[in-house]
């Protein structure tokens, strides 16, 4: 027959070890996030920013949406050299849907981690290209016919934006987002003074980028002004997509509205 002390003293016991029990699993678990956490380094960051840019991307529904504001645009960016440090330069081109062999616009977007001084885990910087008639096309030729990776050093031109990155906040559809600084960088297209520029990494591969100019009064004056550009993974192709309007290159009389939504020339 057990007695009643006993009793007691096996559940005082039974209780301890499990508060001991929920302690250390409560600490291990604590401890277990914050080295999730620290796992991820900016560097990974960055690759992974890198990797989402990379690929042909179109703004195929949002032009069938929305088509008085958005064209069809053809976005493809590929690797073209890594810096000494691991930092990513790729070539970045944009053109329309029909037309993609004559890109509108050219550059080289070197992916970084952000210095440890700044708030934000990703720098994406562009930069002009010095010869784009030599990288037309460069994502669609093989590699033995691009220009090679010492050439490519030779070729970055001058710093146009730098878009400082960081993970989206728990609960939104973005993986990665962020801006220029305040007052963004000089620019002088259409009459601008300066230019700004935002980035959304989705989480379904998807990438948005609004790219604005301003004048000095602070009045846009190029660039979409209801909201980014919404280019998602290249589409499987289908009848209906190759006749569906936005597909179709625009009448001259809408070349003006093209060219406030794009800088042509630089």
């Amino acid at each position: 027959m057990v007695k009643e002390s006993d009793s007691n003293d096996s559940n005082g016991w039974n209780r301890a070890r499990g508060l001991v029990m929920k302690t250390i699993l409560l600490i291990g678990g604590a401890l277990l996030v914050k080295q999730l956490s620290k796992s991820t380094t900016r560097w990974d960051h960055a690759r992974i920013v890198a990797q989402s840019l990379t690929g042909e991307k179109y703004s195929r529904e949002q032009a069938s949406r929305d088509p008085d504001h958005y064209f069809n645009i053809r976005t493809l960016t590929c690797p073209a050299a890594d810096l000494v440090d691991g930092s990513k330069v790729l070539y970045f081109e944009q053109a329309f849907w029909r037309s993609p062999q004559r890109p509108f616009r050219q550059r080289f977007c070197m992916v970084k981690p952000c210095p440890k001084e700044l708030k934000c885990d990703v720098e994406y910087t562009t930069y002009a290209i010095r010869d784009m008639e030599e990288y037309k096309n460069f994502c669609d030729r093989s590699k033995d016919q691009r220009p090679q990776p010492e050439e490519v050093f030779g070729d970055i031109a001058e710093h146009l934006t730098t878009i400082y990155v960081k993970p989206c906040p728990r609960g939104k559809r973005c993986l990665y987002e962020g801006s220029t600084p305040p007052g963004g960088f000089p620019n002088s297209w259409n009459g601008a003074t300066y230019c700004t520029s935002d980035l959304t990494v989705m989480k379904n591969n998807e990438i948005h980028i609004w790219d604005r100019g301003y004048d000095d009064d602070g009045s846009q004056v190029w660039g979409p002004r209801e909201g980014p550009y919404e280019f998602k993974p290249a589409p499987t192709s289908s009848f209906s997509d190759m006749i569906s309007p936005s597909n179709f290159p625009p009448p001259s009389s809408m070349e003006r509205r093209i060219e406030g939504s794009f800088i042509l020339q630089e």
